[in-house]
């Protein structure tokens, strides 16, 4: 068991969310209850599994939320991905939340093999 607050790949995650609320505040009034949502609780799952998962007693276990967290992270770059083609975002908004992600399930892929989990490749 670990303070989530020391894990650099945690501190990545919440970044992403501040900026993900920041950004999803530019969306239209039509989305507040639907892409406005679905982006914050896909951020947000993100930096809250890592923390739960932190809090485990087990390294197994630990490892068994990073990977929730980095499919969550797929979820979302779709969503991102989506945001840009309905014109919510421009290219240069999700390619910048889209290089946060990537970095984050980058550090997430990274961090598995030390607590006994096996790392995919990204691609």
């Amino acid at each position: 068991m670990q303070d989530f607050h020391n894990l650099n790949v945690w501190r990545k995650a919440h970044a992403l969310v501040l900026h993900v609320y920041s950004a999803s505040k530019e969306l239209p009034p039509s989305e507040n209850f639907g892409l406005v949502q679905h982006l914050r609780r896909a951020a947000t799952s993100i930096a809250r599994t890592i923390a739960e998962g932190a809090g485990r007693d087990a390294p197994m276990e630990f490892a068994a939320d990073l990977r929730k967290a980095r499919a969550a992270g797929h979820e979302l770059e779709y969503v991102f991905l989506l945001c840009r083609d309905l014109g919510f975002f421009s290219t240069d908004l999700h390619d910048e939340l889209l290089n946060q992600l990537v970095e984050v399930r980058r550090m997430i892929t990274g961090l598995l093999p030390k607590l006994g989990g096996i790392a995919e490749q990204l691609p």
